[in-house]
């Protein structure tokens, strides 16, 4: 299954440069919470990109989208596939119920208007989040609305981004903005959805199968076992149930086989903190993360390591440090391992320095 796995997430063979929207829709976004986070996890799977091309992508080329996603939390997204995204993510009700909304000291009807403030706002031109306070209080008549997105990160704009109403656009100095996503891609109309919910499914588990109900849920965000179970079932014959050491899971049922007959390549990657594929994999898994080690790579307050992935098995974690010219890579493995992983691994940090154009000081911690 790890085999599969980790050939699906693109870990195997490295996908060429023209690629990169292909790989990144493959995958299901990629995880932007740190955006040179986001340009590792890319380089992990894409040849001949640069320094600083994934932002050339976001802000020039406008080829990929940064919003808040599943879970809530920033991803990169193809611009392409933005109306497919925004219509599953438009199925999220949580932030409608009362234990949301009283959390957040925010009633439905001052959240409705809000909401549809910003939509009214938001045009091509990036706004500032004080910018945009100010214009909500103006636009609405209540300050106290201006105020409450002027003293909460992204708590209010999570739901206007799976409304469609926001995406971020370029920095200004070391403020974000934001703009309307009609005003800034190219936005093709969505499926309905129930379909496009589907299409997620259907991705997710092509990526990150076979997978159970709970590790889809988690991946989604606010779903809960049951309901991600009834989005695996209302794909019918398209998906299988299975048997993975005594738990059943799912996968789509054209690729049952080629589960079955994957067998590891002896791929070996550095993959960044917050990478799609830790974040993917079930936390409590032996077969995937040694239980002895799950708090170095499953860290307070939301942190996910950077990790050494040894045919899809988390074997390590790493660390990086730049300066004057020198790329200094720690690797700290969490068991002994064979020459030929340790060749593996010491060239995937030769490319990274190559990457980077530094010269490497490695170290076997």
């Amino acid at each position: 299954m790890l085999a599969w796995r980790m050939e699906r997430q693109q870990l195997v063979s490295r996908r060429p440069r023209e690629d990169l929207q292909a790989v990144v829709g493959t995958i299901g976004g990629l995880h932007a919470q740190v955006l040179s986070a986001a340009e590792l996890a890319a380089w992990a799977r894409v040849d001949g990109l640069r320094p600083g091309e994934l932002e050339e992508e976001l802000w020039e080329r406008r080829s990929l989208v940064k919003l808040w996603a599943m879970r809530g939390t920033l991803h990169l997204l193809p611009a392409a596939e933005y109306g497919l995204w925004q219509a599953a993510l438009n199925t999220y009700d949580h932030y409608l119920k009362g234990g949301w909304l009283r959390g957040f000291k925010i009633t439905r009807e001052e959240l409705d208007l809000l909401l549809s403030t910003v939509r009214e706002v938001l045009g091509g031109d990036g706004l500032t989040r004080d910018e945009l306070a100010e214009a909500v209080a103006a636009a609405s008549g209540s300050p106290a609305l201006g105020e409450k997105l002027g003293d909460s990160w992204g708590a209010y704009l999570k739901p206007a981004s799976f409304q469609g109403s926001t995406c971020f656009g370029p920095n200004r100095g070391r403020s974000v903005t934001f703009v309307s996503p009609g005003e800034w891609i190219e936005v093709e109309p969505g499926p309905l959805p129930d379909e496009a919910v589907a299409e997620v499914t259907r991705r997710y588990l092509r990526a990150y199968g076979p997978a159970t109900a709970a590790e889809y849920s988690r991946w989604w965000g606010p779903r809960r076992p049951a309901q991600a179970t009834r989005s695996f079932r209302a794909l019918g014959e398209e998906v299988a149930e299975i048997d993975v050491e005594g738990e059943p899971h799912w996968a789509l049922a054209g690729q049952v086989e080629e589960i079955a007959s994957a067998v590891p390549q002896g791929a070996v990657r550095l993959l960044p903190a917050f990478d799609p594929y830790v974040i993917g994999s079930a936390r409590d898994v032996a077969a995937i993360l040694d239980p002895a080690h799950k708090g170095r790579v499953h860290r307070p307050q939301g942190w996910i390591s950077p990790v050494l992935l040894v045919d899809g098995r988390i074997e390590g974690v790493w660390s990086y440090e730049r300066g004057s010219g020198r790329l200094t890579v720690a690797i700290e493995p969490f068991r002994e391992l064979g020459a030929a992983v340790r060749q593996e691994a010491e060239a995937e940090a030769e490319r990274l320095a190559a990457f980077y154009g530094d010269e490497l000081a490695l170290e076997w911690v």
